[in-house]
């Protein structure tokens, strides 16, 4: 007996591991083309790793072999006695088969809400990294990058007039309302973190923020608000003026008395490496007076704080690409070709990158973004599986138990009990093992929350993930619930007294 119900265990097992391993092969190929760009590193290689495929194949075996072999060594044991009774059991139900099945769902619900508080804080990390104020208007806007030939515009005058006549041509475009040259200054990653000194202030090593090579139209084109002082203008630009803006935290953290116009900065990680960086005469030694302030943008990702920032004149140094914002009235994409045109007309050996995205898109396109959204989807769709499985498996044991007490409802009934009197037996036999399971899953949800944060970002212990997902699975186990009862409330009496 135990090698017969053995056997059909394996078999199914054998056969569950194989359609297995072919899905997955077919769900890589499938997910590869749906993942999104970013979310890794390039050289990172996602395929099906041939130890962890045999460890779940083998794992999927030997719990098969466990569940099968204890209900076959527990039936190849039965008595004779016990087969003497078997229509007063089928009556009762067996207490102890009925403790297994409630046991084994009350676990498959509590793993099935860690699973539905796990995707439900990765969405709400998710939707609130969506959500994150920017300090910039992305929407109608492109950055378009424009590399230089090389040994071409060698010489800082040449380069600087050659930036200007592209940015000009391009704010020429029918359906263009701005355009400014932004060289790194693309949110929301954008500048590069260098050291700057504060004049008057001992220099310090760790005195550290994003320093931004930008035109005069960069802050309207961004529609970054100006909070105090002024931003140069277009002579100040095209001579290399001294003069600088800073972002609100910077004035906060060093200059907390509100001072900060008028005082000079030194950004002593400039250079002069011609023809690859042409730069103004001694840059780096020189001071640079701060005659702005401007509003807080996201320059360092949408997950990290807001970095100091020091914007300056493009001009003050100049590598051998730049970009450009083009703030557009129509969708910026469309626009692309007559601004490619436009760069061409200054110089028809003058080409942009091939690949120009709208600043949609380089949110989007962010490593957090993308990781965010992978997790989101990934915790989704695992606890949408859970939640599925959870449902089968409390439908299948609601419908088991029912037809072990066919006899027992046929008796009821033809005793004068209400289908309502049976519906009512069925869910309060579930009831214990859903609560319990809820409980359960309550607690392990709360001892995981380490755990699970190092996947979604958001809380697994916020109460309105856990209530929310502990509501859908009482919704959920209600309705595999409720098939069986409304089928165990509509037995005929005497259908069921003649049922063996």
């Amino acid at each position: 007996i135990v090698r017969q119900l053995l056997t059909e265990s394996m078999l199914l097992a054998a056969i569950g591991v194989v359609l297995g391993v072919a899905a997955s092969y077919g769900i890589l190929a499938g997910i590869k083309t749906v993942l999104p760009r970013f979310a890794f590193a390039p050289e990172v290689a996602i395929r099906i790793n041939l130890p962890v495929l045999f460890f779940s194949g083998g794992v999927a075996l030997a719990t098969v072999l466990l569940f099968g072999l204890w209900p076959a060594l527990h039936l190849s044991r039965t008595q004779v006695g016990q087969i003497m009774v078997s229509n007063t059991r089928r009556v009762a139900g067996s207490v102890r088969g009925r403790r297994a099945h409630n046991a084994l769902i009350a676990l498959q619900i509590a793993l099935t809400l860690v699973l539905l508080a796990g995707a439900g804080s990765a969405t709400k990390g998710f939707l609130r990294l969506m959500h994150t104020p920017l300090g910039y208007d992305p929407h109608h806007a492109m950055s378009v990058s424009i590399p230089l030939h090389e040994n071409s515009y060698t010489t800082w005058a040449a380069r600087g007039a050659y930036f200007e006549q592209l940015r000009a041509k391009v704010a020429e475009t029918p359906g263009v309302t701005m355009a400014a040259i932004s060289s790194n200054a693309t949110p929301p990653r954008n500048g590069w973190n260098s050291r700057f000194e504060i004049l008057g202030r001992p220099a310090v090593e760790q005195q550290m923020g994003s320093i931004n090579l930008i035109g005069p139209g960069y802050f309207a084109a961004l529609r970054i608000p100006l909070l105090e002082g002024r931003i140069w203008n277009e002579t100040e630009n095209h001579n290399g003026a001294h003069v600088a803006a800073i972002n609100r935290t910077l004035a906060q953290r060093y200059f907390p008395n509100g001072d900060a116009i008028g005082h000079s900065v030194k950004l002593p990680g400039f250079e002069d490496r011609p023809p690859a960086i042409v730069s103004a005469a001694k840059i780096a030694d020189s001071w640079l007076e701060i005659v702005g302030i401007v509003g807080d943008a996201r320059n360092d990702g949408l997950a990290n704080p807001i970095q100091p920032a020091v914007f300056v004149p493009y001009t003050l140094s100049m590598t051998m690409a730049t970009q450009i914002l083009v703030r557009t009235e129509a969708a910026p994409l469309t626009l692309l070709h007559a601004v490619w045109m436009q760069l061409t007309a200054v110089d028809p050996e003058q080409q942009s990158y091939s690949v120009t995205e709208d600043l949609d898109s380089w949110i989007s396109d962010g490593q957090e973004w993308q990781q965010e959204h992978l997790a989101a989807w990934i915790f989704g769709v695992f606890g949408g599986l859970a939640l599925a499985l959870a449902a089968i498996g409390l439908y299948s044991v609601v419908s088991y138990t029912v037809a072990q007490r066919t006899n027992e409802f046929g008796i009821r009934m033809a005793l004068g009990a209400q289908p309502g009197h049976e519906l009512g037996i069925v869910f309060a036999s579930t009831l214990g093992s859903v609560g319990s399971g809820i409980g359960v899953g309550l607690a392990l949800t709360l001892g995981l929350n380490t755990v699970l944060a190092q996947w979604a970002k958001g809380n697994s212990r916020d109460p309105v993930i856990l209530i929310a997902g502990a509501l859908l699975l009482s919704f959920v186990s209600g309705i595999a619930c409720a098939i069986p009862a409304w089928h165990a409330s509509k037995v005929d009496p005497m259908t069921a007294l003649r049922c063996e």
